[in-house]
């Protein structure tokens, strides 16, 4: 159902851009104005409710599993999470992210708490959430404002090796009309390194041919479609699940008809990531972009930045961790931080009449 007209006017009006953030030509110009909108994708590691559910594996966090998960650790998490959803993209819009990816969630009553908790209630997050097949109960999960964004259809997208179904998370896509024009995300959480990279390759190459299907339907009803994909990917920027299977890429100059533009490149490049393991860090957390938002039509949205968000209180401050994401466990043992994922986020804007 199409949701009532967006009102152009609740956008948070940038009033100026720095020169060396002007696409196109350079230009000193400071009277130009633009729409700025923030999409941001979060894994929030195990946001799961204390409830034991025999149809999950979700033992580990009741009262009585490994973690003693138990109320007040469930909603030390939720205000943990709410904060950085909070801070994410303030630095340019107050409004935080319109469009929210999520990963590692239980069901539809944790999104419900974590939408409703006092830091981001008055954005009044709505939830496209789907029960997945995966054999630990975590799913994908989308957050969005409806004052930028109109659904007006939304599907899940099975893994399948051959034919058959893969207990794995499955592929949100969902559509509507993001101030004023079309436009789509996919959320995905593809299959773990679980087993050592080369040996689980094979399924998140899987994972990449169906996100591609996805994609070049879209395309192919409007090759000027404007699609964001994002998702812990499990592979980093580099990797042939994302370069050769989705073929997305970091070189938006130079990109060929019908690949995808890699945002998260160049930062994958500098060496900064997501995540962190063994000493050595991963960007497995990716937004990828139709080249429609590099090249769009006059007033439209289009790419401006990608950032992660990695500010000093969701790092670890000491340890054999530090410098990592503050997780909520670490050796088993509680230490009240906030997921294993640093968020990724770009935004887009466009100019202002």
């Amino acid at each position: 159902m199409l949701l009532k007209p967006l009102v152009v006017t609740l956008l948070f009006l940038w009033s100026i851009l720095p020169a060396k953030y002007t696409y196109g030509q350079q230009t000193d110009d400071r009277d130009t104005k633009y729409f700025v909108a923030c999409i941001a994708f979060y894994n929030v590691e195990n946001l799961f409710d204390t409830i034991n559910n025999p149809d999950k594996r979700d033992d580990d966090f009741t009262p009585e599993g490994e973690y003693k998960w138990n109320t007040a650790k469930y909603f030390e998490k939720l205000e943990n999470l709410s904060r950085v959803i909070a801070d994410i993209g303030t630095e340019v819009t107050p409004s935080g992210p319109a469009v929210l990816g999520l990963a590692e969630v239980e069901n539809e009553a944790v999104l419900k708490d974590l939408a409703n908790m006092p830091l981001i209630r008055d954005r009044n997050y709505q939830i496209i959430h789907y029960e997945s097949p995966d054999f630990r109960g975590i799913d994908v999960a989308l957050f969005y404002q409806e004052k930028y964004f109109q659904v007006t259809h939304s599907k899940v997208y099975p893994l399948r090796k051959t034919e058959e179904k893969i207990r794995s998370r499955e592929h949100l896509v969902v559509s509507g009309i993001f101030d004023g024009e079309p436009m789509h995300f996919i959320v995905a959480h593809w299959p773990s390194r679980r087993g050592g990279e080369r040996r689980s390759r094979p399924l998140r190459i899987e994972a990449a041919k169906v996100v591609r299907h996805v994609v070049d339907s879209i395309l192919d009803f409007d090759p000027e479609a404007k699609i964001v994909f994002m998702g812990d990917l499990n592979d980093d920027p580099n990797n042939v699940s994302v370069t050769r299977y989705l073929n997305a890429h970091g070189h938006k100059d130079n990109l060929e008809e019908g690949q995808l533009y890699n945002t998260m490149y160049d930062l994958f490049r500098r060496g900064i990531g997501s995540l962190a393991w063994r000493d050595s860090w991963n960007l497995f957390d990716q937004i990828i972009i139709t080249q429609a938002f590099l090249n769009p039509k006059p007033n439209t949205y289009k790419f401006h930045s990608a950032k992660v968000y990695n500010k000093s209180y969701i790092t670890s401050q000491e340890g054999p961790f530090k410098g990592y994401p503050f997780r909520s466990y670490s050796f088993g043992r509680y230490v009240g931080g906030y997921s294993d994922h640093f968020p990724t986020y770009i935004f887009i804007i466009k100019e202002s009449n």
